[in-house]
């Protein structure tokens, strides 16, 4: 029997998919770090990629292999590979598939500690090209012989710009280049990355899929839209079976296995616990996001409120043609100059002033003092941010609650 609604999808998906025995809903915690095999022969085959199997529980065991199973199902993906954390799964990735000499191009607002692996990955040799990725021209006008990817975030941390999901999308169909979207703003209930053409996608399931902000966890998932036989940089070892598999190969040996930042069992059994909820969550975190934004864009002590959602946002009707009539949960807005953004954070008592997103509760940080620290002044203000700048995540408390606590903080500048 087929299911209609996404819960229901989520809340069945351990028992459907990975069938856990002795009638669990919940496929078990692995804690073995070791494997057995009887016959030596199968041990070597599941060495060389021949067979089935887990040899070390930095590369796999049955606790990530089963949520894998349920990622990638929720992407309609050819395979997923989940790390310990979201940077994990970005720097293992690019670490695996680009080499000295290769060509990136990725957004130039991007979040600050991928933007700051990306500076780390120029180091190695690897060009790269900052562009917004709101005008897929400029995009195309970096494009150079030895590009091998373009890397996008849905909708850019703090200040909200949408990405040209649909039009980079193609370029890089047109162009064969790797188009690596990381949707951890937007999760596949609110964004089909496979319907733009994605090659892989990247996720923080820190963030909206755990969602209770009590574990770290990432991963990528392979749409099967991309022909790894084209790719010049997949080691000769790999290119064996079929060549929708190269990539996850390579990433899985020279990326998870070589780097070591494995997901721990306990984890991923927390995180596919944690999924079950996400539709319920994002849908409410979503609708408050809106109704918040909305009130503070027209609210005295506001200068500007950046959010998807709403109209006068440049890439409006971008996001409200991708993202299925959802904007997402973050937002940023600049107080009146008059108003130190500080302080105002300090007279939030609901509001919990930290560093993260996508949780149940409600969060804030002032952007350029942290996130952005390490960003010259010119750098934040190519990327969109002012100095007085506060990102907020919104949570699913009731509404009323959380705009009550608004107005009792602004109570102090007016």
């Amino acid at each position: 029997m087929s299911y209609k609604g996404i819960t229901t999808k989520l809340v069945h998906a351990d028992r459907k998919l990975n069938k856990p025995a002795n009638g669990a809903v919940h496929y078990p915690t692995s804690n073995s770090v070791l494997f057995e095999y009887e016959d030596v022969q199968d041990l070597v085959d599941v060495f060389q990629g021949k067979q089935v199997g887990h040899v070390y529980s930095r590369s796999s065991t049955a606790s990530n292999a089963a949520l894998q199973t349920i990622l990638n199902n929720m992407e309609q993906g050819v395979g997923a590979v989940t790390f310990a954390t979201g940077m994990a799964a970005i720097s293992s990735t690019l670490l695996a598939l680009l080499r000295a000499g290769d060509h990136i191009i990725v957004s130039q607002f991007l979040f600050g500690n991928t933007r700051s692996f990306i500076e780390t990955l120029s180091q190695f040799g690897v060009e790269v090209s900052l562009v917004d990725v709101t005008d897929v021209q400029a995009v195309e006008r970096e494009v150079k012989n030895n590009t091998r990817a373009v890397y996008v975030e849905t909708i850019a941390n703090p200040v909200t710009q949408v990405a040209d999901l649909g039009a980079i999308g193609q370029l890089c169909a047109n162009s064969g280049l790797l188009f690596l979207v990381d949707n951890t703003m937007t999760p596949s209930l609110v964004f089909d990355a496979k319907g733009v053409q994605a090659s892989i996608t990247m996720t923080s399931l820190t963030k909206y899929v755990a969602g209770h902000g009590n574990v770290l966890g990432g991963v990528i998932v392979d749409t099967g839209l991309f022909d790894w036989s084209h790719y010049p940089n997949i080691l000769p070892m790999y290119q064996k079976g079929e060549p929708s598999q190269w990539g996850l190969t390579q990433i899985r040996k020279r990326g998870l296995r070589d780097l070591g930042a494995t997901l721990p069992p306990q984890s991923a059994h927390q995180i596919s616990i944690g999924l079950e909820t996400m539709a319920m969550r994002i849908q409410r975190v979503c609708e408050n996001a809106l109704r918040l934004a909305t009130y503070l864009h027209s609210h005295d002590a506001v200068e500007q409120v950046y959010y998807p959602g709403l109209s006068d946002h440049p890439q409006h009707f971008i996001a409200r043609e991708m993202f299925n009539g959802t904007y997402g949960g973050i937002f940023s807005i600049v107080l009146r100059d008059d108003i130190d953004a500080h302080r105002f954070l300090n007279q939030l008592s609901l509001v919990i002033c930290a560093t993260h997103l996508g949780d149940t509760r409600t969060l804030a940080l002032p952007v350029a003092s942290t996130i952005f620290y390490e960003n010259t002044p010119e750098e934040r203000a190519k990327m969109g941010i002012h100095d007085n700048m506060i990102r907020f995540s919104v949570g699913i408390e009731d509404i009323e609650d959380i705009v009550s606590d608004f107005e009792h903080a602004f109570a102090h500048f007016i």
